[in-house]
């Protein structure tokens, strides 16, 4: 096992986006009282990420005003409308040199859990793989988690996928965590919002 898999793993939350397909901010929907973006919060601070990086952009001190209280670092994307991968990158730029790892998680997944959040940084623990993946009924998404080792590719992606290279070119040294393709689901347009409200009061 390497010395460096006891090292903190940071949290990046990536709420940049327009929201375009919506209409209006998603970040500031509310589910259970509390909106996407400060749900997504605090599950990964419950998780044990530290720090919990939140990559802001569109509307950003709307959506900086539902972090207070909360321990994280916000960060501004001044590029958020060229697309999520430039928000990774300014995430990765505010990852402590310290820091093991970094986990990618998208605040518009209302169904990850802390509990699915810390299972994937026990994993990296207990492994030598430079990337978790969570794994959906056979499809890969958020929350990734990735070794430091692999922030150099990270930063150098170039168009669209939230790591979507780096995790299919390291695929075969991943380890992958299963979980319910429900869990999967995305707030995307507002059917989508519906959904997920009713998901959660059924559960």
């Amino acid at each position: 096992m390497q010395p460096e898999r006891s090292g903190p793993v940071a949290g990046i939350v990536l709420a940049a986006g327009t929201s375009s397909r919506m209409g209006f901010n998603k970040m500031l929907l509310k589910l259970d009282g509390e909106t996407l973006l400060r749900r997504a919060v605090k599950r990964a601070s419950a998780a044990g990420l530290a720090p919990v990086v939140v990559v802001l952009g569109h509307e950003a001190d709307r959506a900086r005003g539902e972090l207070v209280n909360l321990p994280c670092q916000p960060v501004l994307n001044a590029d958020y409308a060229r697309g999520i991968n430039f928000s990774l990158q300014a995430g990765l730029a505010a990852v402590p040199a310290d820091a093991a790892a970094a986990m990618v998680i998208l605040a518009d997944m209302p169904f990850v859990t802390a509990a699915m959040i810390a299972a994937l940084v026990e994993r990296y623990r207990e492994s030598v793989a430079p990337l978790v993946i969570s794994d959906y009924a056979g499809i890969n998404a958020p929350p990734m988690l990735y070794d430091r080792s692999l922030f150099g590719e990270l930063r150098a992606m170039q168009g669209e996928g939230c790591g979507k290279q780096v995790v299919k070119r390291h695929r075969s040294e991943a380890q992958a965590l299963s979980w319910p393709a429900a869990a999967l689901a995305d707030i995307d347009v507002p059917d989508d919002y519906q959904r997920a409200k009713t998901g959660l009061a059924e559960g």
